[in-house]
């Protein structure tokens, strides 16, 4: 090798180990800003005309939930908001204001999420199928209208399974798992089964998790995550909600579990949603992560399920179109009450 080529490649390894240094300080930086300069004990408050509890569970745990002031004859009605990094109850505040007048409303916080109990432990979906059957059962006590948004429609539908007697109707917002089946190879979804869980491994060391849950919770992804979401400027209290009830004690166990892929649940549409017998409505619209390639077909096969397009939405009609996605909605209620 001439003397050249040795130099080059000496400015090659220090270029590397340079960078890799400089790499490994940010990294070192950030998680040390995340410890001492971000607030995580921020505390959620819906501000709604409802009244605040807590219900308690030795399987699930601690759950927070608002509860309309209303008495009404007609059967109550359970709002479950959707799952993302930073979900909670602030994304159902619309649909809970419009009915809360004139119907009895519980609006519930998911376990890991809103004013829930959010300790370290494993978050999956038996968790949440849990959590919904129990408060049905044990709180409510009766037979709701249950109103979900995305990924939550794949743990009410697994209640459904487990117990028929929960639901008088089901209206899903925008559900996951309409679209087409994967046709990779079993050996390809045991691979990436065994990449997810090695990720999460990593992900929960707790070093580094919450630093790195910082980062993904910031106010600009926030801000980011909702403008996808509306076609116009998203309302600034729920972009302030939303960091809000990120920035709380404990906030990053259960959006880790999401963000490494373990709350989605395999083949829900053909092990859960075919076997829903209770009437459906389908509200969708232009969101940005659902497709709905095999909701015509479930449609066509399942006369108790239905669907409505909200056209110029992009994943929250019932912000940007509550006229009509609540008359909808209303309309499908009042058949089945």
């Amino acid at each position: 090798m001439t003397k050249k080529k040795v130099e080059q490649s000496n400015t090659v390894g220090w270029s590397l180990g340079s960078l890799s240094l400089i790499a490994l300080a940010l990294k070192a930086g950030w998680v040390l800003y995340s410890k001492k300069y971000i607030d995580h004990h921020a505390k959620v408050n819906l501000m709604l005309d409802a009244e605040h509890h807590t219900f308690e569970s030795d399987t699930v745990g601690k759950i927070n939930y608002y509860e309309s002031k209303v008495d009404s004859k007609q059967p109550p009605i359970l709002l479950i908001h959707g799952i993302h990094l930073f979900a909670g109850g602030h994304d159902m505040v619309p649909v809970f204001e419009a009915f809360s007048l004139y119907r009895k409303v519980y609006l519930l916080d998911l376990p890991g999420f809103g004013g829930s109990e959010k300790s370290d432990r494993p978050y999956r979906p038996l968790l949440y199928q849990a959590a919904i059957s129990e408060f049905v059962r044990n709180q409510i006590g009766q037979p709701v209208h249950v109103l979900v948004m995305g990924q939550s429609a794949e743990f009410v539908a697994m209640a459904d399974e487990q117990d028929s007697n929960l639901f008088k109707s089901i209206v899903m917002i925008n559900p996951s798992g309409m679209q087409m089946p994967d046709t990779g190879h079993i050996s390809e979804s045991k691979w990436w089964e065994q990449f997810q869980n090695l990720i999460l491994s990593y992900l929960r060391i707790p070093l580094w998790s919450l630093p790195f849950y910082d980062l993904l919770a910031s106010r600009a992804h926030i801000l980011k995550y909702y403008r996808k979401r509306f076609a116009y400027t998203p309302p600034s209290d729920l972009i302030d909600l939303a960091y809000t009830s990120a920035h709380q004690p404990g906030a990053h166990f259960a959006p880790i579990f999401y963000y490494c892929g373990k709350l989605s649940v395999p083949d829900v549409r053909t092990r859960y949603y075919e076997k829903i017998t209770k009437p459906v409505l389908v509200v969708f619209d232009n969101d940005p992560e659902r497709k709905f390639d095999t909701l015509p077909l479930l449609v066509r096969e399942r006369s108790n399920w239905r669907t409505v397009r909200s056209s110029h939405t992009h994943g929250m009609p019932h912000f940007e179109n509550p006229g009509e996605t609540f008359r909808n909605i209303e309309t499908f209620w009042k058949q089945y009450d």
